[in-house]
């Protein structure tokens, strides 16, 4: 049976009691509060969105500077499209380069520009000071272990192969 607050639904349906539905709203307005913020800092003290500095950022940290498109749209957890025109933006102010693949022409290569190496290098300092703010300042350092342990949990079902991202070093 439906109570007021919910529809009625399939018997199996397994309702989040009160802690866990608070547990998620929080989670929630975290996940659509936070990107917000870092992209008002970065607007602001960078002319870059979050989008644009990850982007640089992940190249930045490969040793040639360059991934292929499709290796950063898995990265950035982008479509291709969507890659492709924050790309052109990057591209049209310098900071990036594309070019067809010379080992398989069917690929696209993205190279950060040594412009865009200074402009992440130069915008690193804010954005990690605005991480340490929102999030690290706010933490106790059991808090903080435990919010590992809770995103690497949830992470394994999100992405059973942690197939995007490098593994973090064990703390």
């Amino acid at each position: 049976m439906a109570s007021p607050d919910q529809p009625a639904a399939e018997p199996s349906t397994r309702w989040l009691d009160p802690e866990e539905r608070a547990a998620w709203l929080s989670l929630s307005r975290t996940i659509v509060k936070l990107p917000s913020a870092l992209d008002a800092q970065l607007e602001r003290d960078a002319d870059l969105n979050y989008f644009e500095y990850l982007v640089m950022a992940m190249l930045s940290e490969q040793e040639t500077r360059t991934l292929r498109m499709s290796q950063l749209a898995a990265l950035s957890n982008a479509s291709l499209s969507r890659l492709s025109h924050v790309a052109k933006r990057l591209e049209n102010r310098g900071f990036l380069h594309r070019e067809p693949d010379p080992d398989d022409g069917r690929f696209t290569r993205a190279t950060l520009t040594q412009a865009g190496f200074d402009k992440v290098a130069a915008s690193a300092p804010g954005h990690v000071t605005a991480v340490r703010e929102l999030v690290f300042d706010a933490l106790t350092a059991t808090q903080l272990r435990r919010l590992r342990e809770a995103t690497d949990a949830i992470l394994t079902r999100v992405d059973p192969g942690n197939s995007s991202w490098p593994t973090p070093p064990p703390v």
